[in-house]
C-alpha cells in the first residue's frame, strides 16, 4: 500500500473509478437498511441515562438477550426507523472497550443543525469529553468508550457531497 499522500490519492482515484457506478447504473441495495447496531453496556441504567437522559434517544424496549440468559438487550430510537442497541453481560468480564484495526472505528449519527447545538451543549454541562470538529461534526466516547459522533449533515451527504 502507498504511504505518502498524493500515491494514495491516486490510488483512492483509480478504486473510484473502478468500482463506483453512476447512479443511474448502481443497483439497488439488497438490503432494506440497518436494522440495528449493537453494542455491550457495562451498566444498564447508566447507559438508559446517557442515550436518552443527555443524547435525547428515547428507549424503546428492554428484554432478555436469547443468547445470554439474564443478560438484557435494549433499543433506543436515533430516528429514521433507527436503533442502537446494548447488550449487558452480567458475571462476564468483558474488559474495557478497545478500538482495534478491523474494529469499530465510531458510531456517526446525524441530526438537525439546531439540535445539534443544543446536543454539544448538553456534553458540556455533563461533563462529557468532546471535540467539535468542521464546526459540524463532535466526537465523543459513551460511558462504556465506545466513540460516537453527531453530524449535522444530513442522511447520504458526508461534508456537501452525496455520498448515497
Amino acid at each position: 500500500m502507498p504511504t505518502d499522500s498524493v500515491a494514495r490519492g491516486a490510488q483512492r482515484d483509480r478504486i473510484r473509478a473502478e468500482h463506483v457506478r453512476p447512479i443511474d447504473e448502481r443497483p439497488k441495495s439488497s438490503a432494506r437498511g440497518l436494522h440495528h447496531t449493537a453494542l455491550v453496556s457495562g451498566d444498564v441504567e447508566r447507559t438508559i441515562r446517557f442515550y436518552q437522559d443527555v443524547l435525547e434517544f428515547p428507549l424503546t424496549e428492554l428484554i432478555e438477550n436469547r443468547d445470554y440468559p439474564g443478560s438484557s438487550h435494549f433499543f433506543f430510537d436515533i430516528g429514521n426507523g433507527n436503533l442502537l442497541a446494548f447488550f449487558d453481560f452480567p458475571g462476564l468480564d468483558v474488559g474495557p472497550y478497545t478500538e482495534v484495526l478491523g474494529g469499530l472505528h465510531h458510531i456517526a449519527i446525524s441530526v438537525e443543525p439546531q439540535r445539534w447545538e443544543h446536543l454539544v451543549g448538553k456534553l458540556e454541562r455533563a461533563g462529557v469529553e468532546h471535540v467539535v470538529h468542521s464546526d459540524v461534526s463532535v466526537y465523543f466516547k459513551d460511558p462504556d468508550g465506545a466513540r460516537l459522533e453527531l453530524i449535522q449533515d444530513p442522511l447520504g451527504e458526508m461534508y456537501g457531497t452525496q455520498v448515497l
